[in-house]
């Protein structure tokens, strides 16, 4: 028996010698413990087993979190300079009246600056302009506009009823002679300019429903503004209604058909776009507004305060009467903002172009070439206050 359990302990030592130094049992004293421990033996295995496949399980993921971590480094700089592009964007069109200051006032003091604007580059950015605004907009937008044709008939009165009026009136009021109060009347009964789409755009109007309106004032100023000019002035202003057609198509619809295309078959592209739209519109419309006062830059240093006053409480108080009076009739404020600057935003260019070809009295253009400024300065200082201006989103 002796012989026996000796030979079962040294098996049990020699076995406890070679075993892992991790995993040896405690000393055994007696052949029942060595028997005991060869279990606990391989318990204490598997946990060893299993914490060095869980802390490679955690070195894994751990190196593959710290390599996605570059990759969302990265996003976050990308995010981080478009974030400070759009503040950047905000601020400047939030300036769009300032830029415009400083535009017309190089134009007025260095006209030949913009020499370099020739009518190929103006019509250009006529059309980046709308563009710019025609990617914004979808079909249904029109559609939606279209089936409430009153706001466009709104407007379309205060354009060619009460704006004439008004600048007959203030010619009256301010005593302008004959040439001048042609020239106020004019101004008063010329289409809405393209400009107006943009600071629809930057005061959170509706400008599907300005572009449909600058569209309609512009179709019309074909028989309505040869018309007012005969009944108010006695003067026949023809009129190269086929040249109107055209110039609308090219520089109007066109861009804003090819924009609002684009929205509809590229969104993401689209998406990624749109953001640089109002920085376009802006310089667009600076360069515009500078090319048409480089123009007439004497006509407008000659033009006395007598003539400033009456031209910019043209454009001040024709946008106030086309905020106030579509708001008392039942309009909401979007529309009421739309048909506001729309009103004010006159056509300045094209009323100067006429006078020039069909007004003998060469006085009878000035007051155009005053309205270039005020109206650009109006328009923009409305854009920029209503821009501020929470609008309800159920409107």
């Amino acid at each position: 028996m002796r012989a026996q359990a000796a030979a079962v302990l040294l098996a049990a030592s020699a076995a406890h010698a070679f075993a892992p130094a991790g995993v040896r049992a405690p000393a055994l004293h007696a052949v029942g413990n060595a028997v005991s421990s060869q279990p606990a033996a391989l318990s204490l295995l598997d946990k060893r087993r299993s914490s060095v496949s869980m802390n490679m399980a955690k070195s894994s993921a751990m190196q593959m979190s710290s390599e996605a971590a570059e990759p969302e480094a990265e996003k976050s700089l990308g995010s981080k300079i478009f974030e400070a592009y759009t503040k950047t964007a905000n601020v400047a069109t939030t300036l769009f009246p300032l830029w415009t200051v400083l535009f017309t006032a190089i134009a007025l003091k260095r006209p030949s600056s913009f020499d370099f604007f020739t009518t190929e580059y103006f019509t250009a950015a006529l059309a980046a302009l709308m563009l710019s605004m025609g990617i914004t907009l979808t079909p249904q937008d029109f559609v939606a506009v279209a089936s409430e044709p009153s706001s466009v008939l709104m407007q379309f009165s205060l354009c060619y009823g009460m704006m004439p009026a008004l600048a007959f009136a203030l010619g009256k009021v301010f005593g302008l002679e004959a040439g001048l109060l042609a020239g106020m009347v004019l101004v008063g009964s010329i289409n809405g300019g393209q400009a107006s789409n943009l600071c629809t755009y930057i005061a959170k109007g509706n400008v599907a429903l300005s572009v449909l309106m600058t569209t309609a004032t512009t179709v019309g100023a074909i028989l309505m503004t040869p018309f007012l000019c005969k009944t108010m002035l006695g003067a026949v202003v023809p009129v190269d209604a086929k040249g109107i057609a055209m110039s609308t198509i090219q520089v109007v619809l066109a861009p804003i058909a090819i924009g609002m295309t684009a929205n509809k078959f590229f969104p993401k592209l689209i998406k990624n776009v749109l953001p640089f739209a109002p920085v376009v519109g802006v310089v667009s419309t600076c360069l515009l507004v500078a090319s048409a006062v480089a123009q007439v830059a004497e006509p407008i240093l000659n033009a006395g305060i007598g003539l400033q006053i009456p031209v910019l409480l043209l454009h001040l108080v024709g946008g106030l009467v086309g905020y106030w009076l579509p708001k008392v009739t039942g309009f909401g404020e979007v529309k009421s903002r739309t048909m506001a600057i729309e009103t004010s935003m006159k056509s300045s260019a094209f009323g100067f172009l006429l006078a020039k070809l069909h007004f003998g009295d060469y006085i009878a253009r000035v007051p155009s070439a005053v309205s270039v400024v005020w109206m650009a300065l109006t328009g923009s200082l409305l854009a920029v206050v209503w821009r501020y201006i929470p609008v309800n989103e159920d409107e």
